[in-house]
């Protein structure tokens, strides 16, 4: 299976944290790229942040810079997006996707079904 995964979205205050997790079946090349978009609604999607598997590399965009991070587990095939100080208009559903060979930001080849973010009091 090559469709990655993701969990973790869920309901939280205004200034909270969230961790949402992104489990993939691992990559055939070594020069990958791995990341998270997100859709609000009645908006497109749009790209928010990617690593690049040669040198770890990352790229957010400007909207989440300081408060998002990517991070990596390879040993468990697994991406995670840590994000804080979240604002009302970062409720959106959050997509994990995934290119070989790709480069940050992304074209993505294979998208997850993606998980619910909902930012509200």
């Amino acid at each position: 299976q090559v469709q990655p995964v993701e969990s973790g979205g869920g309901l939280v205050q205004p200034g909270g944290s969230l961790r949402l997790s992104c489990a993939h079946s691992g990559f055939t090349w070594p020069n990958y790229a791995i990341g998270w978009f997100r859709q609000a609604p009645g908006k497109e999607r749009e790209g928010v942040s990617c690593v690049y598997s040669t040198d770890g590399s990352t790229w957010y965009a400007d909207s989440v810079k300081g408060r998002f991070t990517i991070s990596r587990d390879d040993a468990k095939n697994t991406v995670y997006l840590d994000m804080n100080s979240l604002k009302p208009e970062d409720t959106a559903v959050y997509y994990c996707a995934t290119e070989e060979p790709g480069l940050c930001p992304m074209e993505p080849d294979y998208w997850g079904q993606g998980t619910q973010v909902t930012v509200s009091s």
